[in-house]
């Protein structure tokens, strides 16, 4: 049967969508919704002040839509505003950070390299993930200006996408990296690109997995019960052209997607709607 349990996604667009599919395998029977802030993607660029104006958004307006959980799928909104949706939403929300723990433990060289966005690695609980898992390791930390906008345009295989990809990952490698870090929701979806120029022998390391088994864990800590079967429903909505959106969800899922635009006031930049508001 299907859940009466709903989880809520968000991320900066379409990134989080590899969060979804892992949450789908883990716990199919899970209803989703899906909120891709395309409008404001990529988060990376906007300030401290504007993601946690949009994490508040988002999050509102799926609590409003009947969320049981939160799903940060963004690591720079993690970083940036997770503490703030925790503070907000009386219920379970779960965030992302970079595998540099496992990293660290699965590499021979002792020499990571973890691929993100500008704000993740400038972020103090970055700094703090660095410092507390990996000061056995040496960790190269590479910005990777302009491919969330390749995966928001469905940009995955052109050669003007491969050499973006190349000149981050190239550079890691020749410095000894043998294990690498997808510090972004949008990274896997660039996963043949990124291995194309990793080359043989080098490991790649996501959080979805680990992001949907800690999902499983705070549904079951706060007594919220998800049948073990059944198929639960999707809805998606974005804050961007639904046109364009939709046809780049259905890309990456690989089936057709329907979607919804996010109306006002939680598709404003300007506009945060209070917690009473957003619980109707």
């Amino acid at each position: 049967m299907s859940s009466p349990v709903s989880v809520g996604i968000f991320d900066s667009g379409v990134g989080g969508l590899s969060i979804l599919r892992e949450v789908r395998r883990a716990l199919p029977s899970l209803n989703v919704i899906y909120f891709a802030d395309s409008r404001y993607a990529p988060y990376g660029d906007r300030t401290v002040e504007q993601i946690s104006q949009r994490a508040t958004s988002a999050s509102d307006f799926l609590v409003q839509r009947g969320a049981s959980a939160l799903v940060v799928a963004c690591n720079t909104a993690t970083e940036v505003a997770v503490d703030t949706v925790r503070a907000r939403h009386s219920i379970p929300v779960v965030g992302l950070e970079p595998a540099v723990k496992p990293a660290v433990a699965h590499s021979r060289t002792s020499v990571i390299g973890v691929l993100a966005t500008s704000q993740t690695l400038a972020s103090a609980k970055y700094s703090k993930l660095i410092a507390t898992h990996a000061s056995s390791a040496r960790v190269l930390s590479q910005a990777c200006p302009g491919l969330v906008e390749c995966v928001e345009a469905g940009d995955l295989t052109s050669d003007a996408t491969r050499a973006r990809v190349a000149g981050y990952v190239k550079p890691l490698v020749d410095q000894g990296a043998d294990t690498l870090v997808l510090g972004c929701t949008h990274y896997p979806f660039l996963l043949d690109a990124i291995v194309a120029a990793a080359g043989p022998g080098i490991t790649i390391l996501e959080s979805a997995g680990a992001v949907a088994r800690q999902l499983r864990q705070r549904l079951a800590a706060a007594g919220i019960a998800v049948p073990d079967s059944g198929e639960g429903s999707e809805e998606f909505w974005t804050t961007g052209d639904p046109h364009h959106v939709g046809e780049v969800m259905s890309q990456l899922l690989g089936r057709a997607v329907a979607l919804r635009s996010v109306p006002d006031p939680w598709s404003s930049l300007t506009t945060t709607v209070s917690r009473d508001d957003s619980a109707r």
